[in-house]
């Protein structure tokens, strides 16, 4: 994985990270986003895997389900953030829409994607510090503390 810092304003920072066919997508950006002491930002990504694992929260039994991607797929787009989770460290979430060689498309929850051949994420960080704190009422944890 490659990266650069393209603009630096007033607390704002914002990097794009190049990641290389075999890169696992959810560890190098978790792992930049640690690296860098990043507590909020958001995260756009398009590129290819080919193979990835996304996931369904299903909310009767407050569980991921996993969904396997075993075949070559573009990322048509990824979006998410970064928040400050219960023990104080970083916490990446992400969403995925992948698009197949026949048009059809599947989406979720990002849990893994291996690279093939690039992913190009532009992570655009603020000076705010967000908080996602764990809901046992609802199983996930959420971005908290927004409202006074």
């Amino acid at each position: 994985m490659k990266h650069k810092l393209l603009a630096s304003d007033a607390g704002e920072r914002t990097f794009i990270l190049v990641l290389d066919t075999g890169d696992e997508a959810f560890k190098c950006i978790t792992d930049f986003v640690e690296r860098e002491g990043i507590t909020a930002a958001s995260i756009m990504a398009i590129g290819a895997f080919r193979a990835a694992t996304i996931a369904f929260f299903e909310f009767e039994t407050k569980n991921y389900r996993k969904i396997p991607v075993e075949v070559q797929s573009e990322v048509l787009s990824m979006i998410g953030d970064v928040a400050v989770d219960d023990e104080g460290k970083p916490s990446v979430h992400l969403h995925v829409v992948l698009g197949f060689s026949d048009g059809s498309t599947k989406g979720g929850h990002f849990l893994e994607g291996h690279v093939r051949p690039t992913l190009e994420v532009v992570l655009r960080e603020t000076p705010s510090e967000l908080r996602r704190r764990h809901r046992p009422d609802l199983g996930i944890a959420l971005i908290d503390g927004l409202c006074s």
